[in-house]
């Protein structure tokens, strides 16, 4: 069984909880008994972890922060561009939309 209903859980987490909850790992999500549902729930209550809302929350007031304090990296999520580094010349287009072109001068 994975935990991906929770895309932020890594794999190594899904398994520790798994094991935690004495789920046999082998079991589909659609097979959990509600007792075992119940069990998720507490021991990912316990992990306090950031989860669903709180994490994209937490993500916002980071970029926002950056954008705030008018560094780069926050110059460049203001401006819609890749952040970490990657070449923009050539590449980037999901990031940058779609390609205008423009025509040349005429004489």
């Amino acid at each position: 069984m994975h935990l991906r209903i929770f895309t932020e859980l890594v794999l190594h987490q899904q398994k520790k909880i798994i094991q935690l909850a004495e789920i046999n790992p082998e079991t589909r999500t659609t097979d959990i008994t509600t007792e075992q549902s119940v069990m998720l729930r507490n021991i990912l209550e316990n992990f306090e972890l950031k989860l669903e809302g709180d994490l994209r929350r937490f993500n916002g007031l980071n970029i926002k922060r950056l954008n705030e304090i008018n560094c780069h990296r926050g110059k460049r999520h203001r401006n819609s561009l890749p952040v970490r580094g990657q070449r923009t010349r050539t590449n980037a287009r999901s990031r940058r939309g779609t390609k205008k072109t423009v025509t040349g001068k005429k004489k």
